[in-house]
């Protein structure tokens, strides 16, 4: 006898865990799209300081423009990984109410269609991990590319030294 099919409270497991990975996947989504603006917004304040200078190329400006290339790219990163986080969402959405159609399709003794609707919801929760891990896994590129970011920007402090050092 099929366990899942004896008691309704095994569904529940079905329905249960995609919906708290959901929960996680939106968390994921949220801080994502915070570090997003922060990017935008690093970006913008770039562009600004690089049109004030010109065509002077100064080293500071040199830096600047270095810098917004590297902001383009973390903004591009950081759009994949809420690609990636949106995806899991839909996923785990799509995985729990399709479980939920199973539990339906348990008591109405369809066993075929309850067996389609747990492949699909299997399909359906593993396409939801691996958009939270393949996310997670460019927020980690993305927070060694603004710390490499950061290192550079203070050693080009240091060599450029304070403006009272430089009088």
């Amino acid at each position: 006898m099929d366990p899942l099919s004896f008691s309704p409270l095994g569904l529940l497991t079905f329905i249960a865990a995609p919906a708290m990975l959901t929960n996680a996947s939106s968390i994921m989504t949220l801080g994502t799209g915070n570090r997003f603006a922060r990017a935008i917004d690093r970006a913008r304040t770039l562009s600004t300081l690089v049109q004030a200078a010109g065509e002077v190329d100064t080293p500071q400006t040199l830096m600047h423009r270095r810098q917004l290339s590297y902001a383009e790219r973390r903004a591009l990163i950081l759009v994949r990984a809420l690609t990636a986080f949106y995806v899991s969402v839909g996923s785990f959405g799509a995985a729990s109410l399709i479980s939920l159609l199973g539990a339906v399709f348990v008591v109405v003794g369809s066993d075929f269609v309850h067996r389609l609707c747990l492949s699909i919801a299997l399909f359906s929760g593993i396409m939801g991990v691996g958009g939270l891990v393949i996310g997670s896994s460019l927020l980690v590129w993305e927070t060694r590319m603004a710390l490499f970011i950061l290192t550079e920007e203070t050693e080009a402090m240091c060599k450029l030294g304070s403006p009272s050092e430089q009088t």
